[in-house]
């Protein structure tokens, strides 16, 4: 509901950052101190309360987006899909939220994902997949219409102003497809797929095509296998 009526302003964010939060603390077990990258970090709130929770959490984006009560934290700045992520480090829990969609290439991300995870270690990973009612973001209903067609009509009947262009900073995913590459790295594995704003609907995330439509927000939590050898090579992009 805040969305519809404010759209994805600071206000919508902390909802959505805190009730994330809750969750992975609800679900991951993460020790006392435990290393977390907030991967795309955005405003910060999902790595601020992961921090004020007592976890040593890294906070980075390809820019400083952060808002006023987390401004002192440390920000690594980085193109995700450009930087080698072994320069990163292994984590005990990394947090993609939101990113996924605007990757040109997320097979690359989901090809070596493992090297920014310890044995064991966890990724969160949620992303508006394109078929579900927002997968089209700020032109949404209209990318029902088609990436080509949908933005041109959306525009012809709006005056706002659009920040996202279908394959240029928004590009269609799928639950299906996101699964198949995560399947191929074998360094990786599938704990759970569920919706993100309604968790306990996860058998809806087993229904191919239904889950394309219903799932609006979609979380994957994947574990690099421990004793898994990475099979993932080093980027040079």
């Amino acid at each position: 509901m805040r969305f519809i009526l404010h759209k994805d302003d600071i206000g919508f964010y902390k909802i959505m950052g805190l009730d994330t939060v809750r969750w992975l603390v609800d679900n991951v077990e993460l020790k006392p101190g435990a290393r977390v990258l907030d991967l795309g970090t955005g405003y910060g709130v999902v790595g601020g309360e992961l921090s004020r929770r007592g976890f040593a959490v890294t906070f980075a984006d390809c820019e400083d987006s952060l808002i006023a009560e987390y401004a002192g934290v440390e920000l690594e700045l980085f193109n995700i899909e450009r930087v080698d992520f072994s320069e990163l480090g292994e984590y005990d829990l990394v947090v993609l939220s939101n990113v996924f969609e605007h990757l040109s290439r997320p097979e690359e991300f989901t090809g070596r994902a493992d090297q920014l995870l310890k044995p064991g270690g966890m990724l969160y990973l949620a992303w508006t997949n394109w078929l579900s009612p927002w997968g089209g973001h700020d032109f949404s209903p209209f990318h029902y219409l088609g990436p080509r067609l949908g933005p041109r009509v959306y525009d012809r009947l709006f005056s706002r102003r659009r920040i996202l262009n279908p394959y240029e900073n928004l590009f269609p995913t799928s639950i299906g497809a996101t699964l198949r590459m995560i399947r191929r790295n074998r360094s990786l594995r599938i704990d759970k797929v569920f919706p993100r704003y309604y968790p306990g609907a996860a058998f809806i995330t087993r229904i191919p095509i239904l889950r394309e439509f219903l799932t609006w927000n979609c979380v994957i939590l994947i574990e690099r296998v421990r004793g898994a050898r990475s099979l993932s090579a080093p980027t040079s992009l």
